[in-house]
């Protein structure tokens, strides 16, 4: 009975704040875990006439049919390639621009590079993509720009190189506004003290940022490397389906357009094999990285 009470006034206390994660907690539910139950699908050889729990079990088949396919070890190596392109290039790119947004001492104008950094991240690849195409054509500026100053014209969108660079670059400039706020709202948690202690004893900017900041920031830099790390096999799908060609399909094919394609050809148990084989790497990734960063540091840094 005393525990009963206890949870009574707890929840009477705090029930505004239910209410208030009530719906974010009923998305998950119904958008995240409740769709869990068609993992199955991925052991069954699924017939759509018998449904999910009627098809008859047949253990790993689907996973071997997936690894001898003759599209999916390709479609593995341009993930894990652009997957690790964007991990180098794009973790960097949100601390460079946090660093160089805390540095300016004029407030409108940081504010306004800011906005301007961070505008991209709130339109979609639909929309984007289709900009990129326009600008990066045959006939487009880009390509105007490079005759103008007598080069060749430039396949951006043709050639597998090009294609790459593209992607990545497109990639950064997306999403690294968004990235880099989650930066400096660490950076604002410093304590202003250490820095004027430091110019008192005739550290320049350069050294500030070398000794306090960059090292204030390595919890929220680890932390957030464990995060992207369960994503790595996640290569940009919707970026990657607006802007690739069958030209580049060498370069350009990942797991999530190999999975589509299945899902279209109703292979939906390879589909499923496809889909819950990237998702048991991002875990085991993140589970791995969340040890060694507690197991090789003082302050146990990591997501648990």
């Amino acid at each position: 009975m005393a525990a009963e009470a206890s949870w009574t006034r707890t929840y009477r206390r705090h029930r505004g704040l239910l209410l208030l994660i009530g719906p974010c907690l009923a998305y998950f539910l119904v958008f995240h875990y409740l769709p869990m139950v068609g993992l199955i699908i991925a052991f069954k050889d699924f017939v759509m006439s018998h449904g999910v729990l009627a098809s008859p079990w047949n253990g790993l088949d689907n996973f071997v049919r997936l690894f001898a396919s003759e599209d999916f070890p390709r479609a593995l190596r341009n993930t894990v390639l652009i997957s690790l392109l964007r991990l180098s290039f794009g973790f960097v790119a949100p601390i460079v621009l946090a660093l160089m947004l805390n540095e300016l001492r004029i407030g409108w104008f940081k504010r306004g590079v800011q906005t301007l950094t961070y505008l991209p991240y709130f339109f979609s690849w639909v929309i984007l993509g289709g900009i990129f195409l326009m600008l990066l054509s045959g006939d487009g500026p880009a390509n105007n720009i490079v005759r103008a100053a007598g080069a060749n014209p430039i396949s951006f969108l043709g050639d597998d190189l090009w294609f790459i660079a593209v992607l990545i670059a497109a990639g950064i400039w997306q999403s690294a506004g968004y990235g880099a706020v989650i930066y400096l709202a660490a950076l604002a948690g410093i304590d202003p003290n250490l820095y004027e202690a430091a110019s008192i004893d005739g550290a320049g900017r350069w050294q500030q940022t070398l000794r306090i900041t960059l090292p204030s920031l390595v919890p929220t830099i680890i932390v957030l490397f464990i995060l992207s790390l369960g994503q790595v096999l996640n290569a940009g799908f919707d970026q990657i389906y607006n802007m690739y060609n069958p030209i580049v399909y060498d370069v350009a094919d990942i797991i999530d357009t190999y999975v589509l394609r299945r899902l279209i050809a109703m292979d939906y148990a390879l589909a499923t094999a496809g889909g819950l084989f990237k998702s048991a790497v991002g875990l085991v990734l993140v589970v791995g990285a969340n040890w060694m960063a507690r197991r090789f540091s003082d302050d146990e840094y990591g997501i648990w």
